[in-house]
């Protein structure tokens, strides 16, 4: 017997639903296997599916319920800011909520410097790179490196970066240190660092803990430690025109806030909240 695409799609949407898991994932893992966009999958409900194809989508929907894999790592890749990057076990799955960050800084970058021809960016512990690689392709005119502490989320990172075309710089290395030793001043820094309080990793769902690097999530006792390092570090960097752009974690704000004022006493530091109302971004201008 030959199962309708409709009634395995049926099925698996219920499956997940009541094992708690999202009922897209049904609709994103069939579209990957058969290789479809989802308006051509939802012309074709009603044609018969391969059974060799079936196989294969059960088997991802199986790990996604049981063993709690990603539906991205199943997929092999995430959409950020409208560009598909590869993703795997190495690197953080990039958010919806770090496209904010990423507008954020074009924004803010458009008006601290109207008039510059090249700026330094520097995105740090760019994990897929997503950040890094997004600024190159949205302003050609920033020069981009990435530093990550991960040899192997910097080798994901470049994947992404000539995958989609953009040029950006790669340092090995740990925070801002590449940049101390070379004694390097740049005009931006921006970072999604660590950020979740170590008490908190166990009661991370499992997709989360399992599959994601914890050296991308755990971000000290207090979830603030990169912060302290950064606002230590930052100083030795930065041009006297710049900008940092942090996304902290939801009730971080303020607190990260705090340790750039002490920083930059003359900076302009803002707090800005996300699509959903959380505290999520916290930028600060030196100018």
């Amino acid at each position: 017997m030959r199962y309708k695409i409709y009634e395995v799609l049926t099925w698996a949407s219920s499956f997940l639903k009541q094992h708690g898991k999202e009922e897209k994932v049904a609709e994103l893992l069939l579209c990957h296997h058969l290789r479809l966009t989802r308006a051509q999958l939802l012309a074709r409900l009603r044609d018969p599916l391969a059974e060799s194809v079936r196989q294969s989508f059960l088997a991802d929907v199986y790990q996604h319920v049981y063993e709690h894999v990603p539906v991205q790592h199943l997929l092999g890749y995430e959409y950020f800011y409208g560009r598909e990057f590869l993703v795997n076990r190495h690197v953080l799955i990039p958010r919806p909520e770090t496209e904010e960050l990423v507008q954020g800084v074009l924004t803010r970058i458009s008006y601290l410097f109207p008039d510059s021809q090249r700026l330094d960016v520097i995105d740090v512990g760019t994990g897929s790179g997503a950040i890094a690689v997004t600024l190159a392709l949205e302003n050609p005119a920033l020069r981009v490196t990435a530093i990550d502490i991960s040899a192997e989320a910097l080798q994901m990172a470049a994947r992404n970066a000539e995958r989609l075309g953009a040029e950006v710089a790669f340092l090995h290395g740990d925070l801002l240190q590449p940049l101390i030793e070379a004694n390097r001043k740049v005009d931006v820094v921006v970072s999604n660092p660590p950020y979740i309080p170590e008490r908190d990793i166990p009661s991370l769902s499992p997709v989360v803990k399992n599959y994601e690097p914890i050296q991308a999530l755990a971000g000290g006792e207090d979830g603030l430690a990169f912060y302290r390092r950064f606002a230590r570090e930052l100083p030795l960097v930065l041009k006297e025109r710049a900008l940092v752009a942090f996304e902290v974690g939801a009730g971080q704000g303020e607190a990260v806030a705090s340790l750039l004022k002490e920083a930059f006493p003359l900076a302009n530091v803002e707090v800005a909240f996300d699509i959903n109302g959380k505290d999520r971004m916290v930028y600060a201008t030196l100018s």
